[in-house]
């Protein structure tokens, strides 16, 4: 700005200096040129005067004279010159001056000469006799005379633009040092110019109005950063170039990421097809989702387009939205699992109850064998009546739907009461059921607690070996209780362990015929335990037998 208010400054004063320069040459030279016409009139009165006295000898005297003077007859014929020979001039009636003279007893007349920078100055006075006296003098052109004094102009020029360029150097700075000073955070506190003013007052209302959007805009920043960062779902906000404009942490945990080596382009994350698929249909305005499986849990990978506006084609990135469905995909493989294997179970019974019906219809069945098929109805009715019961039993699990009723629950009476209803069972399997240990109470439900032992104890009962035995101990500790049911059974292969809690999963399907069941025995372990809070540690070997132990919450 300095520089600026210094240059126009300077073409400001060179300017003046120039046109003053034009002003004073042009009135100097006026005024020249009227201070020659003045000693022009007197001297044509002086030579008047002489040639009245004298006559012609005057004139001749004159003939050194810095003017010409020339006589002219009223016919225009030249009389005398100074400077040339009269017989020789052509005649002058036709010159301005002298027609001007002639009517108004004086005239004056200049012609310019471009060739001799030059131009002449005429002056004619009518004499008394009718003659005309004609006085003539030359004068240098103003650009000559400019010419004449370039030296001296130009020495004063270049001192007038020296001693300009300083004051202008001095005044701008002098000038420019307020707007300097300003301070732009509270631009109303500085003195300067009353007309900044206006200036200055908007600065600082537009200050105002910038600290308090940076406001909103650091309190929202603030409050996305604490959604996103507390979010379990990876999220990644790309630009349209794949560049990572924003990312959570979940995100960096998910990927396997470290937190200081984030690459810059969203690719790099994950190089898998099924990942880039969806990042580029969500840079190509369509929304996209995909699964996929990181480290042995799959994550829904679900990719939307960010537009200018809600109508525009004009994309400027996409937000990146990972979720973990493991649990859910699991969920749904149970499920699929499960409706199988419902179908199969109930088919089976309802089977043998419809061809057993079907002959007893066509009356094939001979009377003394209606008893037999009618106890064959009879089993498998019980048999699907009991499995539609454990259904209903997992289903009021899973939903939560169990009464609630929580109560103190002494396990070793719980224990003893299940031993006394499967004696019967143990007995025609030639099984030994024993159940030791000290009072162990928990608070829970007493009816889910009973289905738990019941068919921990069935199934060690079941798939034990004749003459075998079943210990059910219960251990009351300092902040828990153990209920362990141990047999002398077939035993679990370590392979198949993890297993057996899902429904209507069978280690050995052969045998499970053999000894009936639904197969949902363990899963309402495994969701009683969950309801209680409680784990299961399973211990068994093949031809051994199994522990199976249930450790409880004190109550």
């Amino acid at each position: 700005m300095t520089r600026k208010i210094f240059q126009s400054m300077i073409a400001v004063v060179v300017s003046v200096l120039l046109l003053s320069l034009a002003l004073i040459t042009g009135v100097l030279y006026e005024h020249f040129e009227s201070a020659m016409l003045d000693q022009m009139r007197t001297t044509a009165s002086f030579v008047e005067q002489g040639v009245k006295e004298d006559g012609m000898k005057y004139l001749d005297e004159m003939s050194s004279s810095q003017c010409r003077i020339t006589w002219i007859e009223a016919d225009g014929t030249v009389k005398f010159d100074n400077r040339s020979d009269p017989g020789t001039m052509e005649n002058h009636a036709d010159r301005a001056e002298v027609k001007e003279a002639l009517e108004n007893e004086s005239g004056t007349s200049i012609r310019r000469s471009s060739t001799l920078s030059e131009h002449t100055l005429y002056y004619a006075k009518r004499m008394q006799d009718g003659t005309v006296l004609r006085l003539a003098m030359s004068q240098r052109s103003v650009l000559f005379l400019m010419g004449g004094m370039i030296s001296p102009v130009v020495f004063i020029f270049l001192a007038a633009c020296a001693l300009a360029g300083v004051l202008s150097y001095r005044v701008s700075k002098k000038i420019v040092k307020p707007l300097g000073s300003i301070d732009l955070q509270h631009p109303e506190q500085v003195e300067t110019y009353d007309e900044l003013s206006p200036f200055l007052q908007r600065i600082a209302a537009q200050n105002r109005e910038i600290r308090s959007q940076m406001e909103e805009i650091r309190k929202q920043q603030q409050e996305f950063s604490m959604i996103t960062e507390n979010m379990s779902e990876g999220l990644f906000v790309v630009d349209r170039n794949y560049q990572i404009l924003s990312y959570n942490r979940s995100a960096v945990r998910i990927f396997g990421m470290a937190p200081e080596s984030v690459p810059e382009n969203l690719l790099a994350v994950n190089r898998s097809e099924g990942f880039r698929s969806v990042v580029d249909s969500a840079l190509k305005g369509r929304h996209a989702q995909e699964n996929l499986e990181l480290d042995g849990r799959v994550y829904q990978i679900i990719a939307s387009p960010v537009c200018q506006q809600e109508d525009a084609l004009d994309l400027v990135g996409a937000v990146i939205l990972t979720l973990d469905v493991t649990e859910k995909e699991a969920q749904e493989q149970y499920r699929r699992e499960f409706t199988a294997n419902v179908s199969h179970e109930l088919k089976t019974p309802l089977t043998s109850i419809s061809g057993i019906a079907e002959i007893i219809r066509n009356g094939i069945v001979r009377p003394e064998d209606i008893p037999h098929f009618a106890g064959k109805i009879y089993d498998e009715s019980q048999r699907l009546i009991t499995l539609i019961g454990d259904i209903i039993k997992l289903s009021r699990l899973d939903e939560n739907q169990v009464p609630m009723e929580r109560e103190s629950v002494d396990l070793l009476e719980t224990a003893r009461d299940v031993v006394q209803q499967l004696a019967s069972v143990a007995r025609k399997n030639g099984v030994t059921l024993v159940t030791n240990g000290s009072h162990g109470v928990v608070n829970g439900v007493r009816q889910v607690l009973g289905e738990m032992v019941y068919n921990l104890c069935e199934n060690a009962v079941k798939y034990n070996r004749p003459g075998g035995r079943v210990w059910v101990d219960v251990r009351q500790a300092a902040d828990h209780v153990e209920l362990c049911v141990k047999d002398t059974g077939i035993g679990i292969p370590a392979a198949e362990q993890g297993r057996i809690f899902e429904r209507f999963y069978r280690v050995d399907k052969s045998h499970s015929k053999a000894v009936g069941g639904t197969g949902l025995g363990l899963s309402i372990v495994k969701h009683g335990a969950a309801l209680h809070h409680a784990t299961i540690h399973v211990d068994s070997e093949p031809g051994e037998g199994t522990a199976i132990t249930l450790t409880f919450p004190a109550g």
